[in-house]
Formats: structure tokens, C-alpha cells, sequence
């Protein structure tokens, strides 16, 4: 199920925070690389953690999810 996210400023960059539920079912920890691939025909942004990817979906434009 999506849960909404706030953008949300931290310093001079934009940020959007991730559920700690999902952090821990990853295992991702901080300072871990992570590639990252936009769609923005999907209006979407797929996260790559040690090599496996995951797919975190964003809202659309339209406001319906992907």
C-alpha cells in the first residue's frame, strides 16, 4: 500500500524520507551506495541497493499511483 510522503528541505537539498519499516526489510544503512534510475515518462525513480533492485514508486502526475 502508498503511503503519501512530504518533500521535506534538509540543508540545501530536497529529501524524501523513507519508512523505517522499509529501511529494516532492505537492509539498507547509511552510507550505503545506492544507484538510482529515473523514468520520467512514469514518473518514476527506481533505487538500486547492493546490486538488487527495488522499486519505490512515486506518485503521477495525475495523481494516481504507477
Amino acid at each position: 500500500m502508498a503511503k503519501p510522503r512530504k518533500v521535506i528541505k534538509t540543508g540545501n537539498s530536497l529529501a524524501i524520507t523513507v519508512p523505517s519499516g522499509l529501511i529494516k526489510d532492505f537492509g539498507v544503512k547509511e552510507g550505503d551506495p545506492v544507484v538510482i534510475r529515473v523514468n520520467k515518462s512514469k514518473s518514476s525513480i527506481t533505487f538500486v541497493f547492493s546490486g538488487h533492485p527495488r522499486q519505490l514508486s512515486l506518485i503521477d502526475k495525475t495523481g494516481t499511483k504507477d
